[in-house]
């Protein structure tokens, strides 16, 4: 059997393998009443926006509260869109800021990890039926604007989606080493602020915390802009070269 043959029999396998895993989550979902009940609990839990329900949430697992956090950050990765900040504000609040940074940050690369391979192996048709096609295609225009600087790009962005980032990447040629590396670096300082915050979060702080938000937002929006000047500053030189060129000619 010739190389190629070998590949695709490997991507058949890893597919069918995945495909099983998450035929089994389901069934699992409908047909076991203890995972259907705490799923739903887990949603409404998310859905609630209050970090206070889901740090006791968290909290109640006593020594295994680090690994639910992290199962529940991968968790909410795959289900795109539920709000991962709640669980980083709440990993600050329970374990400190800076372990609650490093399980957030650790839990989020564990996520994103997931999402990738998930639309590495099963494809488009899959991920839009996770995701959104709408959604999806706002972030396929994007990585074709910023080419190889697009996922660090949509990192720094507070309000581009991390989950739907990390489906679409799978599906483009990035080799996953690019896109951990531009993921871990762009995610951190997301999570550093927010993990500050959660630290000292009370109900007095949510103006304050507001507030930071929206700075960091706008900082992220700053960068964007700039890269956006870059983009079209290089597109006008290259321009001014082509006619230059031709001009010489």
């Amino acid at each position: 059997m010739n190389e190629s043959g070998t590949f695709n029999k490997k991507s058949i396998i890893k597919k069918i393998i995945l495909l099983l895993i998450i035929v089994l989550c389901v069934l699992s979902y409908f047909f076991v009443p203890a995972v259907n009940k705490q799923l739903n609990n887990i949603f409404k839990m998310f859905a609630t926006g209050d970090f206070n329900v889901v740090k006791e949430f968290v909290a109640s697992y006593g020594h295994y509260a680090m690994a639910v956090s992290f199962i529940l950050m991968v968790l909410q990765s795959v289900v795109a869109p539920l709000p991962a900040f709640l669980l980083t504000f709440a990993n600050a609040n329970l374990f400190g800021w800076k372990a609650g940074a490093l399980l957030s940050w650790s839990s989020a690369m564990a996520g994103a990890a997931v999402c990738f391979y998930i639309a590495r192996i099963l494809g488009r048709d899959f991920v839009e039926k996770l995701t959104s096609k709408t959604g999806l295609k706002q972030i396929d225009d994007f990585f074709e604007k910023y080419g190889k600087q697009s996922v660090l790009i949509a990192r720094l962005l507070p309000f581009i989606s991390f989950d739907i980032v990390s489906y679409a990447a799978g599906l483009t040629s990035m080799n996953f080493l690019s896109f951990f590396i531009a993921t871990g670096i762009g995610q951190l300082p997301a999570t550093i602020v927010y993990s500050y915050v959660g630290g000292m979060l009370t109900g007095g702080a949510k103006l304050f915390v507001t507030g930071l938000l929206i700075l960091f937002a706008l900082s992220a929006l700053i960068i964007l802009l700039r890269q956006i000047y870059k983009n079209r500053k290089d597109k006008t030189k290259s321009v001014n070269n082509t006619e230059n060129n031709e001009s010489t000619n």
